[in-house]
């Protein structure tokens, strides 16, 4: 199934093929390959340096995984199911220089997130994050200290068939891809005037 991005510019390859689907085969990912993520991750820029980010990885069908799994939304568990890597994506809130809470702490988690997620496109992998969880299941099955958010959920492994999902879900696999024009979101002068270069 190819839903690269067609893009008005040239961009890169990762980037151009990254996306989210649902359906995910069960086969397992290799553990060389899941490690390359995480490394991604490791080099993610940081305020401060500081590298808020931890990762909680269960493997199907270790009890990890199916904790995190009894966490989701059931409508996230509806294609979850087989699945072979899920993961908790959680930010240290307070920040080693004044004991504050940081508020930077999700911002770099979502950057190490995003690094990971153009690594798996690397290594021949998707992934699926998603704000449809329990947070307080989360944070009581792995006893993640208050001053931790679990931020997201990330599904992780190979693209499978949509003719797997369900009839709601396939729709929504096989839907086009689309996004915002560059002259909604970069401006120049002052806010909400798009930059001379940008205009279409």
């Amino acid at each position: 199934m190819n839903k690269d991005a067609i893009t008005r510019y040239p961009i890169n390859e990762a980037a151009r093929k990254r996306w989210s689907p649902r359906a995910f085969r069960d086969q397992p990912v290799e553990p060389e390959k899941l490690i390359s993520l995480f490394e991604a991750a490791r080099w993610a820029a940081s305020g401060g340096n500081v590298q808020p980010w931890r990762f909680i990885v269960g493997l199907r069908p270790d009890a990890t995984w199916t904790r995190i799994f009894e966490a989701l939304d059931q409508g996230n568990q509806e294609w979850n199911k087989n699945v072979p890597v899920l993961m908790v994506a959680v930010g240290a809130r307070i920040s080693p220089f004044d004991g504050k809470v940081s508020p930077v702490f999700q911002y770099d988690t979502g950057q190490a997130v995003s690094s990971l997620s153009i690594e798996a496109i690397h290594q021949g992998l998707h992934v699926h994050q998603m704000g449809g969880f329990s947070g307080e299941k989360i944070h009581a099955a792995f006893e993640i200290p208050d001053d931790y958010l679990a931020i997201a959920v990330i599904a992780c492994g190979y693209m499978g068939d949509p003719e797997n999902l369900s009839e709601k879900l396939k729709k929504r696999e096989f839907l086009p891809r689309t996004r915002k024009p560059l002259e909604e979101f970069v401006f120049s002068g002052k806010f909400g005037e798009a930059m001379e270069m940008v205009k279409w």
